[in-house]
């Protein structure tokens, strides 16, 4: 691993992001100094359920809440720490996040000096589909038969596509002022 230079120290990375992207990308902005917060449903993390193990790692130095988006109890919470967060990271559909009150123009009127990264699995009209890793290894023709993938290039390079994002926004942040929105999606971090 490169050693970190601590850039993100002072900066408040709050995570609503779930499975692999999202806390992928949070191990690595902790490790940049970012101080991170992931909100989770009461049902939890789904990736806790693949693999404990990898679940408690990439988790490691992230303070988790459960918290129930739906209630609001939850929303008050959500309020809270969107007051106090530099950035939010999304892993949720288009129409959920226009649902849970976090659609980027509610969330710029609310909290102008935060910025919002969308990791969603595909741009346009599949923005409301799941996405997912091997669907688009499949698409590319990255798998053959039926040995699955070595990796999961997509998840994790979109990780790395958020990290640069989070970049992106924290250099305007403070040259700017105020706050942007960035989105990424699976489907184009394979590079095709």
């Amino acid at each position: 691993m490169i050693e970190s230079l601590q850039a993100l120290q002072g900066v408040r990375i709050l995570s609503l992001a779930l499975n692999l992207p999202g806390p992928a990308a949070l191990t690595r902005l902790n490790q940049m100094g970012a101080t991170c917060l992931k909100l989770e449903p009461p049902s939890g993390d789904p990736m806790a359920q693949y693999s404990v193990l990898a679940y408690e790692k990439l988790h490691d130095g992230i303070e988790k809440r459960t918290v129930d988006l739906k209630t609001e109890v939850g929303q008050q919470l959500l309020r809270h720490e969107l007051a106090q967060a530099n950035v939010l990271i999304t892993s949720f559909r288009p129409s959920a996040l226009v649902k849970l009150g976090l659609s980027w123009p509610v969330l710029q009127a609310k909290y102008p000096k935060l910025s919002q990264i969308a990791i969603f699995g595909a741009f346009g009209e599949r923005a409301e589909e799941p996405g997912h890793d091997l669907t688009y290894q499949a698409e590319n023709d990255l798998i053959s038969g039926l040995a699955l993938p070595a990796t999961l290039y997509a998840d994790m390079s979109g990780a790395l596509m958020t990290c640069e994002a989070v970049l992106q926004a924290v250099l305007h942040q403070r040259s700017e002022g105020y706050g942007v929105y960035l989105e990424g999606a699976l489907s184009s971090a394979l590079g095709f």
